[in-house]
């Protein structure tokens, strides 16, 4: 390899008619990249800045119209105050309880001061009858006195429910409004209507004159008021013909034919409004974003049209121009760097000595393979001697935790064993009580059971044994009555006079696991005796045991305090050995407990705050 890269000839240089060729390519892909580059920048820029222009419309659409709408609303208030007034005014009970001529006049003269006043349309009163009796346009040729309103929305809905508000088309004046209605009440029941019409003239000439196309439907969608009286009355969305009939047979908006708006090409938006094509009024088709807001004490909504056409194009334009300030540059650069590489080449395809350095590096190069190859031979033999040390150290390992398990073992049994023999040193010291007192028949009964613990010792012993030699017992159905009522009486003589605290739960029928009485009889132990030393001598100690199955037939053991939890530098290694916060303890109980149920194809689960713990042992249903 080394002889037949020293012996490579050298590279002949390219003929100019080559050079020439390569040098118009490279020319020709500069070009095609060039137009690529500017045609993505440009449009990247162009829809880069019709979002942005879009975000900033939308937003001050949003502000525009909320203000429109506020002002509206605070038109609205004003005139609602009117009939709320009125209808506890005395000279209007006065006039519809009596009907006299002096006070129905009287009463038309103060309507007319408060309409002028108030710049309310009209103001009317009307009697049971539904017949106007009092009106501000008392003097004009469209008077509303005389005239019948007992089939008026507003009248039949403020007789019953006490006061209505209205839009309909006037059936006299045939001028649009809002019909504020309230009902009034004499001493023996209601007397008639008082109403104020609202127009809404001031308010759209300052929406036209704002140039942004502005209307407010109800929930129907149809066009109430709006800046284009040409719209007023349309839809906003397509009516069913049954509802469509109905609405124009009420007469509520005369004979408006309900068209729908013309807008066409509806987008939504990802903010909730929409980008459509209306046709306004003596212009041709414009884009519009279209924004929404509820009218606040009403269920209108006004809906705000703002112009995109020309906010869209001044952004994009500003945007393209801004992108080709910066990629003509950038360009520029690339073909002065491509000139420079080109001139480069001639100069090196001129020179021969170009070629002799390649050579020499060459060489040089072989030369230094040669050595890191030597180097690379040295240190896969040091590897090699390092992995015959590695394996020594691992066989010291292996002994080393040998004797670690041991130690663990034996720490086990002491642990594991503990309870037992305290019950043993119980029932020995009772026994010799009952002996001193002549009770022979319950000193043999304490030692019968001595031997029966100690015989528990011994099976605790083998089974410790097994588990250091990852052995198990063989499971077995097992009744949870008699786990639970074993673990009380290994405690009881430990923790008398607590064990008031435990509180058992168990079904009426029982309930059985796979396992061993023993074995299981231990998991519950270390679970019990850490709630009790973890109370202490609380006054309100409670420790919760109860046995239950859920969805899967899988039985849980739950074991509850409400002692102050355990601490998170403790809980994270709960089940490790050796892991404890007792002083004298060793931190092998959970570890064992943990090792014994997931034997039985169980597992162990914790959970622990403030108000105490719960462990959860779930174990497969006998």
């Amino acid at each position: 390899m080394h002889n037949s890269a020293m012996t490579m000839p050298a590279s002949a240089p390219l003929k100019a008619g080559d050079l020439d060729r390569n040098m118009r390519r490279s020319w020709l892909i500069f070009a095609v990249v060039a137009v690529a580059l500017l045609s993505a920048g440009l449009f990247v820029a162009g829809e880069y800045g019709r979002n942005k222009a879009l975000a900033a419309v939308d937003i001050q659409s949003r502000i525009d119209a909320n203000l429109k709408a506020s002002l509206l609303r605070a038109v609205l208030e004003r005139q609602r105050a009117l009939p709320l007034v009125l209808a506890d005014d005395v000279e209007v009970k006065a006039a519809l309880e009596k009907g006299a001529a002096p006070s129905l006049q009287r009463l038309d003269q103060k309507l007319e001061a408060l309409a002028e006043n108030t710049n309310a349309a009209v103001i009317y009163a009307i009697g049971l009858d539904g017949v106007a009796v009092a009106a501000s346009n008392w003097r004009e040729p469209t008077s509303f006195v005389g005239n019948d309103y007992a089939f008026r929305e507003y009248f039949r809905m403020a007789m019953r429910d006490g006061k209505a508000e209205h839009f309909a088309m006037g059936n006299v004046s045939k001028r649009p409004g809002l019909y504020i209605s309230r009902r009034v009440d004499g001493p023996a029941g209601p007397i008639g209507v008082v109403v104020a019409k609202l127009e809404f003239d001031g308010v759209e000439a300052d929406w036209l004159a704002s140039g942004k196309p502005v209307y407010v439907t109800d929930r129907r969608g149809i066009v109430l008021i709006t800046s284009f009286p040409s719209w007023r009355f349309m839809t906003t969305r397509n009516i069913p013909a049954d509802r469509l009939a109905a609405i124009r047979n009420s007469l509520q908006f005369g004979d408006a034919s309900l068209l729908p708006l013309p807008f066409r090409r509806i987008e939504p938006t990802s903010d909730g409004s929409s980008m459509l094509t209306a046709l306004l009024p003596g212009s041709s088709e414009k884009q519009f974003l279209r924004v929404e807001t509820m009218v606040p004490s009403t269920s209108w909504r006004l809906e705000q049209l703002a112009p995109l056409d020309d906010a869209l194009s001044a952004a994009s334009r500003e945007a393209r121009l801004l992108a080709l300030a910066a990629l003509v540059p950038l360009l520029a650069l690339g073909a002065f760097l491509l000139r420079r590489r080109q001139s480069s080449m001639l100069a090196a395809n001129k020179e021969r000595a170009a070629r002799d350095e390649l050579e020499r590096r060459v060489t040089e190069r072989t030369q230094d393979l040669s050595l890191a190859r030597d180097h690379l031979e040295t240190e896969i033999a040091d590897h090699r001697r390092t992995g015959e040390k590695l394996q020594a150290v691992q066989q010291e390992l292996v002994q080393a935790n040998r004797l670690a398990i041991l130690g663990q073992v034996a720490a086990g049994v002491a642990h594991e064993i503990n309870q037992p023999v305290a019950t043993i040193r119980a029932y020995a010291d009772n026994a010799r009580t009952f002996l001193d007192r002549g009770q022979k028949q319950t000193a043999v009964e304490n030692l019968e059971s001595i031997a029966a613990l100690t015989e528990r010792v011994g099976t605790i012993t083998d089974e410790l044994r097994s588990f250091a030699r990852k052995g198990r017992f063989v499971a077995e159905p097992t009744a949870m009555r008699e786990v639970i009522e074993g673990a009380q009486l290994l405690l009881r003589s430990r923790f008398a006079g607590r064990m008031d605290a435990i509180v058992v739960d168990l079904p009426e029928n029982g309930l059985s696991v796979h396992g061993n009485r023993i074995r299981l009889e231990q998991v519950l132990i270390n679970l019990l005796q850490n709630a009790l030393e973890a109370l202490g001598d609380r006054p309100d100690a409670k420790i919760q045991v109860r046995c239950e199955v859920d969805a899967s037939d899988t039985v849980l053991l739950v074991v509850a305090d409400n002692g102050p939890g355990i601490s998170p530098d403790i809980l994270e290694d709960l089940f490790t050995p050796f892991n404890t916060s007792k002083e004298q303890g060793l931190g092998l109980g959970l570890a064992i407990s943990k090792e014994i149920v997931v034997d039985y194809g169980g597992d162990i689960a914790v959970e622990t705050g403030p108000e105490g713990t719960v462990f959860t042992v779930r174990l497969k249903r006998a």
